[in-house]
């Protein structure tokens, strides 16, 4: 089975548990960050049960920029070196800082809503973000070292 459809059928399944825990719902409370906290959830345990660590890093290096012109072949081959490399080095971090740093750079989250999504207070969002950043930073300067 593919990443993309382990992903669909896992939003898919989070917008079931969704729909069947509305009468839970607080009224007045933002809607994104709750819904993304069941996808969240729905995810980790996903992934926990199957062993699947690398589904976030593969939706992110298949996202395309917007509203960028044609690149030419060299600058394709030089982002997809780049995007390989970002990847790799995603790769070997611990799943909460992939989560983190998912949650806030590929998702486009602010620091509240992610707080909401993964269930933790701001600050530690804050922290944990740029302790991830540092561990991201330190894999990607220890894999242009070893080339």
């Amino acid at each position: 089975m593919c990443p993309e459809t382990d992903a669909d059928d896992a939003v898919q399944d989070a917008f079931f548990k969704a729909y069947h825990a509305l009468p839970r719902f607080r009224d007045g409370a933002p809607l994104r960050p709750w819904l993304l906290r069941i996808v969240t959830n729905e995810a980790r345990n996903r992934r926990r049960s199957a062993g699947r660590r690398h589904g976030l890093a593969l939706r992110a290096a298949a996202r395309e920029p917007r509203d960028a012109a044609v690149p030419g072949p060299e600058a394709t081959v030089i982002a997809a070196e780049a995007s390989a490399e970002l990847m790799a080095a995603l790769n070997t971090l611990r799943d909460d800082d992939r989560e983190i740093l998912g949650a806030r750079f590929l998702l486009d989250l602010s620091e509240a809503e992610t707080a909401e999504a993964l269930g933790l207070p701001r600050g530690t969002v804050k922290s944990r973000t740029s302790r991830s950043l540092a561990r991201l930073r330190e894999a990607l300067n220890a894999a242009q070292v070893s080339r």
